[in-house]
């Protein structure tokens, strides 16, 4: 088994190559998440791919002091695809399978927007293009339900989401995994909890407001690599309606 450190960007987002697989497959983790959410998996996967884990600037695994995000800078998911280019270009990565989780799998189809070559297949597991629709009386996006599209939520569940996360983000964090997990799963549970938790509550809210608060429909049709979507049978956050 092969680990491999870049420098730079890739060092404080704790980026690591193992197996030795001729083909790269690219792991990105989702909201509040980390690249222990894959341990479960990468047994497999480092049998047949080269496979690159990393931490997103917002993940509590980032090491202190966090100087990696800026609530401004991240606001959409354009600064997220800079850094993954940058990334994988440190890496010396081309024609990858990226894997993108939740919101991951929108910053990867940015990304492969603006350096197609970067990518082969872009595997997008619950990803939503948006949780709430476009408002035309107002100047930003948002992932609200209309007549015309349901993206998963109204306005007065994104208010008392980011009410919860505000006023008490651990109680949140240790609620939050049980609603949209299996609950059955309670190893699978507690890690988002652990990782959830790991994060820093200001991070957690500006965030929330990151990913809820967009909408990436409109690109949608400029991504011209190959994607395999997978979507779990029941999704609160993703319902079938979106994918």
């Amino acid at each position: 088994m092969v680990n491999k450190l870049a420098k730079t960007l890739s060092t404080t987002m704790n980026a690591r190559i193992i197996g030795s697989g001729k083909e790269t497959m690219v792991l990105a983790h989702g909201f509040g998440g980390d690249q222990s959410l894959w341990d479960k998996v990468l047994p497999a996967l480092t049998q047949t791919y080269q496979v690159v884990l990393f931490d997103w600037s917002f993940s509590g695994a980032i090491k202190e002091p966090n100087t990696l995000y800026d609530p401004a800078k991240y606001s959409c998911y354009d600064a997220f695809s800079d850094d993954l280019i940058l990334l994988m270009e440190e890496l010396g990565l081309n024609s990858t399978i990226f894997v993108g989780h939740s919101m991951s799998g929108m910053i990867g189809c940015v990304a492969s927007i603006k350096k197609p070559h970067l990518f082969k297949n872009l595997i997008l597991i619950g990803a939503s293009p948006s949780y709430f629709c476009l408002f035309k009386e107002f100047k930003y996006h948002r992932y609200l339900n209309t007549e015309c599209y349901e993206g998963g939520f109204d306005m007065k569940d994104l208010e008392q989401l980011f009410s919860s996360i505000e006023s008490n983000y651990y109680e949140w964090a240790s609620f939050f995994p049980s609603v949209v997990m299996d609950k059955d799963d309670l190893e699978s549970v507690k890690m988002f909890q652990e990782s959830l938790k790991r994060m820093k509550p200001e991070i957690g809210l500006s965030l929330a407001k990151t990913v809820f608060l967009s909408d990436s429909r409109d690109i949608l049709e400029k991504v011209v690599i190959p994607c395999t979507i997978v979507q779990t049978t029941k999704d609160l956050v993703v319902p079938l309606a979106v994918v």
